[in-house]
């Protein structure tokens, strides 16, 4: 008997669009997750970004920008990053552990105090010789104890824009001295700038250094 003329035309027909319909197959399985992936990315990679800059710059566009500072229409800092002062007519901010490539050898770090592009604390433990002598020479220029913590300390960040009262009330005398102003104008200044605890119960009252230079500028002197 031939076997093959034993199978019927329906049965050869399915047997042998197997291996053709196969690719259709594969192209039905993948192409759920292709559009789910490209509906995912546009829905969290574009929309959602999107909404959240468009609400931020209509409820709160100061926050949004960075917190920036302007003095006469320019750009001179964010409220949120501290930055250097020099010279007696200024207060002077915390001590920033903030480091930099060095310009002759970019293998090695340099100090680079306030480098917003390289948030970070110093790493050094209460056994380092480099902390103690670096806080020793801090407190010896600071003047008589007590001296407050973060005249001598640096934030974990680097960036800490905010000196505690405590802090900024030891520079007064140098800074009235400076400008030729009396202290107790130089205290009220202060005083404006100091900012206290939100809500009343979270955190410490302290003072943006650079909105209090802004202010003593502003006073002349």
């Amino acid at each position: 008997m031939n076997v093959v003329s034993q199978i019927s035309p329906e049965a050869r027909h399915d047997a042998g669009s197997g291996p053709a319909e196969a690719p259709a197959g594969i192209l039905a399985a993948i192409r759920p997750a292709v559009v789910l992936i490209v509906v995912l990315t546009a829905l969290t990679g574009l929309a959602l970004p999107l909404a959240f800059v468009g609400v931020g710059q209509a409820v709160l566009p100061y926050q949004a920008n960075g917190s920036l500072i302007e003095r006469d229409g320019k750009v001179v800092g964010s409220a949120l990053i501290g930055q250097i002062f020099a010279g007696d007519k200024y207060f002077h901010p915390r001590p920033s552990a903030t480091t930099d490539t060095d310009p002759a050898d970019s293998t090695k770090q340099v100090p680079a105090p306030y480098n917003a592009a390289a948030s970070l604390g110093s790493n050094l433990g209460p056994t380092s010789k480099d902390l103690v002598k670096r806080v020793g020479d801090d407190m010896a220029a600071a003047g008589p104890a007590p001296v407050p913590a973060d005249t001598v300390t640096t934030s974990a960040s680097g960036l800490d824009p905010h000196i505690t009262p405590a802090n900024a009330l030891r520079q007064v005398a140098r800074v009235a001295t400076a400008r030729g102003l009396e202290e107790d104008r130089v205290r009220a200044l202060l005083a404006e700038n100091t900012e206290g605890r939100l809500l009343g119960v979270v955190g410490e009252p302290r003072v943006n250094v650079l909105r209090l230079n802004l202010a003593l500028d502003a006073a002349g002197g």
